[in-house]
């Protein structure tokens, strides 16, 4: 195979800062995609320059070692230190009465678009009295001296306002709600996870999502999403609910304990792991700038790769923490919670078009 200089590849010198190889990347990605009519060689060749040259360990390692040699388009999988052939982890099983959560999510099943839900039935109660109070003195015949009619008055304006109220109340949300079906329908999982036989921790991730949180009337799933001026997947999962979205990776790794050092460094057993890499910290401020107001939060689900058990830290301050599934059941699906009946149309409508490949 023939030698490839990959910062010739991006184009880039071998001073370039990540933005700079990140930004030459996607401008390649686009023209070489195969999506986009480019070559599938080409392609792969400039993912790989940028999947070296973008992590600062492969990078050190390929400047110390000079030119590389290509890789074959479709390169054998190699076994990684420690797997354990045919080992699949158990699926989460969580019984709901452990979480928190699950019974207040339910209470009010009525999903509210943004601001918009019909009135409850406090108001309508008020107003129907109002209105016998108000109708009560004319059916009985009741005469009225100036200070009754006075009253009498007041409560008939203050009736018809709440009345007048409710109407657009109701109509409001009848629109929201025929909009949103409209364009959104009544999907609430947008896209798929990966079906390649090295992509299990997502599937079980996608189950995790499914069978738990669509408990949140207004939580919405998706799998598969890019980073803006991104045609990948860059971001294995995500479920917004009402203004708060968090952006989930999936990994399946060795067993052991897992947290994040004072310089959010990935830590296994104590000592700096290198066994696995995430882009997830950078996907949150990816995702901050594309959607400023919303509240985010980010999640690195772990499962086992052989038999063994994975720990995590509880409390780790870290951006994108690593979680096991239980843990991220009870913490995110509580901070999820916190408005379960809500979806906003508007967040949504950006994080589905995110989507890699069709979001219908």
């Amino acid at each position: 195979m023939p030698a490839v200089d990959y910062y010739e590849v991006l184009g880039v010198g071998k001073a370039a800062s990540v933005n700079e190889i990140k930004t030459a990347y996607r401008r390649l990605a686009k023209s070489h995609h195969p999506d986009a009519g480019g070559s599938a060689l080409t392609f792969q060749l400039v993912r790989e320059a940028y999947d070296t040259l973008s992590d600062p360990m492969r990078r050190a390692g390929y400047d110390a070692g000079g030119r590389s040699v290509r890789a074959p388009i479709r390169p054998r999988p190699r076994r990684r230190f420690g797997e354990e052939p045919g080992y699949e982890p158990e699926p989460v099983v969580i019984d709901p009465d452990d979480l928190e959560w699950w019974e207040f999510a339910a209470q009010d099943g009525r999903v509210r678009h943004g601001r918009r839900r019909g009135p409850g039935h406090t108001p309508v109660v008020a107003a129907v009295g109002g209105m016998v109070l108000v109708l009560l003195p004319v059916l009985t015949g009741v005469g009225f001296s100036a200070p009754t009619l006075i009253i009498w008055l007041i409560l008939t304006a203050g009736t018809a306002l709440l009345v007048q109220r409710l109407a657009r109340g109701y109509l409001a949300a009848s629109r929201a709600k025929t909009r949103f079906a409209a364009e959104f329908g009544g999907k609430r999982v947008f896209g798929t996870p990966g079906t390649e036989s090295d992509e299990l921790a997502e599937r079980l991730t996608a189950d995790l999502l499914e069978r738990y949180l669509t408990r949140l009337p207004g939580a919405r799933i998706f799998h598969g999403l890019s980073w803006p001026d991104s045609v990948f997947a860059d971001v294995d999962h995500a479920v917004l609910c009402g203004k708060r979205l968090v952006l989930i990776e999936s990994k399946l790794w060795l067993p052991g304990h897992y947290e994040t050092d004072d310089d959010d460094r990935l830590l296994r057993n104590g000592r700096a792991f290198r066994g696995g890499g995430s882009r997830l910290t950078e996907s949150l401020a990816e995702y901050r700038r594309l959607l400023p107001g919303v509240t985010m939060r980010g999640a690195m689900i772990v499962y086992p790769s052989r038999t063994g058990e994975i720990t995590t830290d509880l409390d780790d301050p870290s951006p994108a923490p690593p979680m096991t599934p239980e843990q991220f059941l009870h913490e995110i699906g509580g901070w999820l919670a916190a408005e379960p009946s809500t979806v906003d149309s508007a967040t949504m409508r950006v994080v589905r078009s995110r989507v890699v490949g069709s979001a219908a």
